[in-house]
């Protein structure tokens, strides 16, 4: 199997610090999570940004871009931005794509509405194609999440948009989602493969409890893993995590464990065709 590329996603926009109270917050703070991360081996980093006097989730263009200019002076690290973080929160929908012009090499590409927990996560097909086609203007590879079945067949209507290799985010456990199970996940990497080839790149990304043992499969199974705050705050039952950087050592110690190489940032660059 080639190198397993690891994703580390270390705010989100949902995640509360009355939950955990060393979350990050400041893009400093996102910054130097970010950069632990990947001192432990994470090659992307998902940016999401949090006001710094309330931590709630927004999309505010300064924020993001303070936050990428600190980690870029620190290392090579794939820059990932959200499109989808704070549509939830009631951010209109332009106001989702405020990141791309500041030069992200990938940003996620939400691929279909859905309920989110009690939300409403709006994703209609015209704005599945504005965003597309805005991050094919920007030189910004999409990472196409999906949070159900149903959403990879959309993606066949913005393939004209798409450069290969294709990359699929399998978003599982989310209340309104797909359940994360191991059945599931092979539904998905099949279904994807059926549709766009058996070179279309995925990875997982699990939600709380469901988190390592869908992680573990995926390496398994040649795909790639996201981990960190946003998903899941919890290193093991009751124990919650110390640092993102702790979520992602666990995850090369096992694929180290059963022989799967970590992809350096420079190595995941040419393994997504960057």
């Amino acid at each position: 199997m080639r190198k397993l590329i690891i994703t580390v996603a270390p705010t989100g926009s949902l995640t509360t610090r009355a939950q955990l109270p060393w979350l990050p917050i400041t893009p400093r703070e996102i910054a130097d999570s970010a950069l632990e991360a990947y001192k432990a081996g994470a090659a992307i980093v998902h940016i999401h940004v949090r006001d710094p006097e309330t931590g709630k989730g927004v999309q505010d263009r300064e924020l993001y871009k303070e936050t990428i200019e600190y980690i870029r002076a620190e290392s090579d690290m794939i820059i990932c931005t959200t499109t989808g973080g704070g549509a939830t929160l009631g951010v209109d929908a332009m106001g989702r794509i405020v990141s791309l012009d500041l030069g992200p090499e990938m940003a996620s590409l939400n691929c279909g509405s859905m309920n989110f927990g009690k939300a409403i996560f709006p994703n209609p097909p015209e704005l599945i194609e504005t965003f597309a086609k805005k991050m094919k203007e920007f030189g910004v590879k999409p990472e196409l999440e999906v949070y159900e079945i149903g959403h990879i067949a959309n993606v066949q209507q913005i393939l004209n948009l798409l450069d290969q290799p294709l990359r699929f985010n399998f978003v599982m456990g989310v209340n309104g989602g797909i359940p994360a199970t191991i059945e599931n996940l092979l539904r998905m990497r099949d279904t994807v493969y059926k549709l766009y080839g058996t070179e279309t790149q995925w990875q997982v990304t699990a939600i709380g409890r469901y988190e390592t043992p869908l992680c573990v499969h995926a390496v398994l199974l040649g795909g790639d893993i996201r981990v960190g705050f946003e998903d899941n705050i919890y290193y093991s039952k009751g124990v919650k995590a110390k640092s993102n950087a702790q979520l992602v050592e666990r995850m090369v110690r096992i694929a180290n464990e059963i022989g799967r190489e970590i992809a350096t940032a420079e190595e995941a660059r040419d393994l997504l065709h960057l």
